[in-house]
């Protein structure tokens, strides 16, 4: 079975947020106003952005945080599974009264990684998001994405470049990125982008966003607010795709599901899915 987490229909197990907020794990006085920031979802992060000497204090800043902060809003990147600190940040999360909605885990090579977690954490959130970082994990990404609890796949690009040896830019990384969507349809989870680094370039953002859509992805990471608005106007349905949708669905559905022209294309089975997945997301 797989997570509750963002369930579009009873068909699909995708998620339904565009956009992943996140902020340093060390930083709490930011949770609120990133909380606030209009993103579908933050992600407190344990990991990359927390010194190692800072672990703790950043586990328990998280965990008093997440008796006040929205539950259905609030996801947690927690260290490797592979490392101490990352056992300790799952064990702390489990014996906590408050746990969030998503669990992020970082750096997952195998599917026996994710199902140690699922076993663990159990039915105690709504799902996990395993980020595929390197080679290796892309080579199982497949098994992965089927591993029980996993709402959706966040495809890591900064580790990922770093093991090929390329800039964290869109050429670069569009053969594993593609792989990645492979992985993430054959078992039917979204997935999501690794956040656009250069702050100060609204334009590439833009541009990265409307590449990413294009390929698969459903959702992009962000590191600051101020890409939330781009993110999520490239990312949701506009008011013309949602008019096309409705309009396309209720014709087919006039025809009794039978394959069909209109407006000049060619409406059946796999064509409506999209449309269909279209409005689920609004």
């Amino acid at each position: 079975m797989k997570g509750q987490f963002g369930n579009l229909d009873d068909s699909n197990n995708m998620i339904s947020f565009t956009n992943l907020l996140f902020v340093p794990g060390n930083r709490p006085e930011r949770f609120e106003k990133a909380a606030s920031a209009g993103a579908d979802m933050i992600c407190i992060d344990l990991e990359d952005s927390v010194p190692e000497d800072q672990k703790e204090e950043a586990r328990s800043s998280v965990l008093s945080a997440l008796t006040e902060l929205e539950r259905k809003k609030t996801a947690v990147r927690v260290n490797g599974m592979k490392t101490k600190a990352g056992l300790a940040d799952l064990l702390a999360l489990v014996e906590s009264e408050h746990q969030p909605s998503v669990i992020l885990l970082p750096m997952i090579e195998s599917a026996t990684e994710v199902e140690i977690v699922q076993a663990i954490i159990g039915d105690r959130i709504d799902g996990l998001i395993p980020l595929i970082e390197t080679v290796r994990g892309l080579r199982a990404g497949d098994e992965i994405a089927a591993s029980e609890g996993v709402a959706a796949m966040m495809f890591g690009g900064g580790d990922f470049s770093a093991e090929l040896g390329t800039k964290m830019e869109w050429e670069p990384l569009l053969v594993a990125r593609s792989q990645f969507i492979m992985c993430c349809a054959s078992a039917n989870v979204a997935a999501v982008d690794v956040p656009y680094i250069d702050m100060s370039n609204d334009v590439g953002l833009d541009e990265e966003c409307k590449k990413a859509k294009q390929l698969g992805f459903r959702a992009k990471a962000a590191i600051h607010p101020k890409q939330l608005a781009t993110i999520q106007k490239v990312m949701r349905p506009s008011d013309a795709d949602i008019a096309e949708a409705k309009e396309a669905i209720a014709a087919y559905d006039a025809a009794d599901g039978k394959a069909i022209s209109h407006n000049g294309h060619m409406l059946e089975a796999p064509i409506m899915e999209r449309y269909r997945r279209i409005l689920a997301s609004v």
